[in-house]
C-alpha cells in the first residue's frame, strides 16, 4: 500500500508501512480521519489520526486474526467482520466506535453493517436489525423496533437516516428526520447525503428527504414513472438508468443533478453509473 495526502488523516503511513503495508494487504477502507487495512493473515492495522490507532489497541486481540472484511461504518468508526460471524468496532465512542451496549447481539450472525455520519446499524442473519452510536442520527431505533425483529434483507443509509428494506417490499425509516414505515413494493433503495431514492415494482421512482439534495424529483418525475433499473446517488444528487439505456438525473446541479451538457450521450447504451 502507498499513501499520500494530509498526513494526520492517513496520508502518512510511515509508522506502519515497513512492518505491515509492504506486502500481504487484502483490503483497505477509509473514513474521515484514518485508514484501516485487512492483511492476508486476518489481522487489521490502522493509520492516520492517532485516536483510531489507540482505540484499535484496546481491542487488538480481537482483530489479530480471523478478520474477513472491514468497513468504515460512520465518519469516525470502523467495523471488522470475523470468520465466526461476529463484529468488532473501534473509533469514536459516541459515533459508532463503541458497540458495547449491543455487543451481545454482535457475537455471531452479522451479515451487514452500515452507517450514517455518526451511527451504525447491523443486519443479522435472522433478518433483525441492531443499532448503536449517536441516537439522533439513527443509533436509537426504539421507535421502530417492532418492525426490525425479522424480514429485513438489506439496510441502506444516508448521512443522517437509515432505511431497511424488508422481504415483503416494505421499508422502515428512522434517524434525524423522524421515523415511519411504508408498506409497498420497493425493490431497491439508494441513499445520498440528505435524501433517498427508491425503485418500486415496474421501475417507478419515489424520492424523499432534503429537496436540494435529490429529495425533490418533481422536475423529472415524468421520466421516472416506469422502466428505472438502477439508481446511483452522491452527496447532493441522483442519477437513474432506465431499461432503454438512458439516464435521468436530478438534485443539485453543481453535483451532477444537471446532466444537460452530456444529455446527447445519455439517451441509450448506458449499462452502469457510479
Amino acid at each position: 500500500v502507498v499513501t499520500w495526502g494530509k498526513g494526520n488523516r492517513g496520508g502518512d503511513s510511515s509508522a506502519v508501512a515497513a512492518q505491515f503495508l509492504a506486502e500481504g494487504v487484502a483490503q483497505v477502507y477509509g473514513n474521515n480521519g484514518a485508514f484501516a487495512a485487512r492483511l492476508s493473515n486476518g489481522s487489521v492495522v490502522t493509520w492516520g489520526d492517532a485516536f483510531f490507532r489507540f482505540s484499535l489497541l484496546a481491542i487488538a486481540p480481537l482483530v489479530a486474526t480471523d478478520v474477513v472484511h472491514i468497513c468504515a461504518t460512520s465518519l469516525t468508526a470502523f467495523a471488522a467482520f470475523k470468520a465466526n460471524g461476529s463484529v468488532v468496532t473501534w473509533g469514536s465512542h459516541f459515533f459508532g466506535g463503541d458497540s458495547s451496549k449491543v455487543a451481545p447481539h454482535l457475537t455471531e450472525g452479522v451479515v451487514q453493517v452500515c452507517g450514517t455520519n455518526t451511527a451504525c446499524a447491523a443486519l443479522m442473519i435472522d433478518g433483525s436489525v441492531v443499532t448503536w452510536g449517536n441516537d439522533a442520527e439513527g443509533g436509537d431505533s426504539s421507535g421502530v423496533a417492532s418492525l426490525l425483529t425479522e424480514g429485513v434483507v438489506e439496510v441502506y443509509s444516508n448521512y443522517r437516516d437509515f432505511v431497511p428494506l424488508k422481504a415483503d417490499g416494505s421499508v422502515v425509516f428512522w434517524g434525524d428526520t423522524g421515523s415511519w414505515s411504508h408498506l409497498g413494493d420497493i425493490v431497491q433503495v439508494c441513499g445520498g447525503g440528505g435524501a433517498f431514492a427508491a425503485i418500486r415494482a415496474g421501475g417507478i421512482v419515489v424520492t424523499w428527504g432534503d429537496d436540494d439534495q435529490g429529495g425533490d424529483s418533481s422536475e423529472v418525475a415524468a421520466l421516472l414513472t416506469e422502466g428505472v433499473v438502477q439508481i446511483c446517488g452522491n452527496e447532493m444528487a441522483f442519477a437513474a438508468i432506465k431499461a432503454d439505456g438512458s439516464v435521468v438525473s436530478w438534485g443539485n446541479p453543481r453535483f451532477g443533478g444537471d446532466s444537460s451538457a452530456v444529455a446527447h450521450l445519455l439517451t441509450e447504451g448506458v449499462t452502469a453509473i457510479f
